[in-house]
């Protein structure tokens, strides 16, 4: 059970990451390249973790295996963004939606 956003949004971020290196490896196979792919995260302390080289004691229950993000955004593999959360597609399905607004 995670205690914190920061940790679940990291984390989430870095399976979307290993997702995304997959469908690359695939579209590399037919000659199509991507550098830099851009990661949209609405977390500031995520996106602060993954810039940050170094571990801090509030962060030092996030298992090593979950800072695979981390390396790939150091290689400049992927480039992670912030989103507001106004922004993000993703709420329409996990919040309810205001009749206004959509």
């Amino acid at each position: 059970m995670a205690l914190s956003t920061t940790k679940v949004e990291y984390i989430v971020v870095g399976n979307c990451c290993a997702r995304i290196l997959w469908i690359k490896q695939q579209l590399e196979d037919y000659n199509i390249y991507q550098n830099h792919i851009p990661l949209k995260c609405d977390n500031t302390s995520a996106i602060n973790l993954t810039k940050n080289p170094i571990i801090h004691y509030r962060t030092k229950h996030i298992e090593i295996r979950h800072h695979f993000l981390k390396d790939h955004i150091s290689k400049g593999n992927f480039v992670i963004e912030y989103v507001d959360t106004k922004h993000q597609l993703a709420n329409i399905f996990t919040k309810p939606l205001a009749k206004e607004r959509y």
